[in-house]
């Protein structure tokens, strides 16, 4: 069975407890329509599509990557998937993802502060 963590944006900021890896955010319709699951896979954000009304689980291979312009298009609304990105990934990170830079292409504060140092 996997395993999900459920992120809380009302969490206190600074608190990571929980595994960082697996984290999902869901988002239900009000009338119960329509959920929608995303997520972070390897610097990838990624999202699918669920039938709530029969329980249905998909595979793992439903899962497909958001495009920058995607992306974009949360970060410009203010939506709640952008909100737990910036949370998840930090402000930095995020732009990056908007603007089509690979995760592997990512820097860190911390990695800009080691460089400095070296």
């Amino acid at each position: 069975m996997e395993k999900c963590d459920d992120y809380s944006l009302a969490g206190k900021r600074g608190t990571r407890t929980m595994a960082q890896e697996n984290v999902r955010l869901r988002l239900e319709a009000a009338d119960g329509s329509a959920t929608k699951e995303y997520r972070v896979d390897n610097g990838r954000v990624e999202v699918r599509s669920l039938q709530s009304y029969n329980g249905y689980a998909p595979p793992e291979s439903s899962w497909h990557r958001l495009t920058p312009q995607e992306l974009g298009a949360h970060v410009e609304r203010n939506t709640v998937v952008a909100q737990w990105l910036e949370r998840r990934l930090g402000w930095r990170r995020l732009l990056q993802a908007c603007v089509s830079q690979e995760p592997h292409d990512w820097t860190t504060a911390e990695d800009y502060v080691d460089r400095r140092a070296a």
